[in-house]
């Protein structure tokens, strides 16, 4: 095996193992009931701050329609968004973030906060913001291949 590919594959390996180690930390904070999946979700409409067809959520989270639809099943139940029929294409949906969602987000966000400040506080403000633009680099050339 080559250098590159000796290095190509410690990397891979160590940003597997941080993703999941980071998701079980993370989910461990979030208040009772809520997925990581639900999170990102809500956080993503708060960020966005307008409505997103499930279809485009589907795409953004690169998870499949079922599966997207399925989240945000739980989370209409749970009041946390409002899902409505598009008003121009009867047969699609529209998804926003509900007053309560924003809620649950926030209450996520500070349920995590802590934990996530630790990490950085542990690697440096510094190191951190060196490290972010390879990694976005990273992220938007392997969104570049899906």
């Amino acid at each position: 095996m080559s250098d590159k590919n000796g290095l190509a594959i410690t990397l891979f390996g160590e940003i597997l193992m941080a993703d999941q180690l980071a998701r079980s930390r993370l989910s461990k904070a979030l208040p009772k009931g809520m997925e990581l999946s639900h999170f990102s979700v809500l956080n993503h409409l708060d960020r966005a701050n307008s409505e997103r067809s499930p279809a485009q959520l589907a795409k953004t989270f690169h998870v499949t329609r079922g599966a997207m639809t399925n989240t945000l099943g739980k989370l209409e139940l749970a009041g946390y968004v409002h899902i409505r029929p598009d008003w121009d294409d009867a047969r699609r949906k529209m998804v926003a973030i509900s007053p309560a969602g924003r809620r649950a987000r926030d209450a996520a966000l500070a349920g995590i906060a802590p934990m996530i400040g630790e990490i950085v506080d542990r690697l440096g403000e510094e190191r951190v913001r060196a490290a972010l633009p390879i990694l976005r680099e990273l992220r938007l050339r392997l969104d570049e291949d899906s």
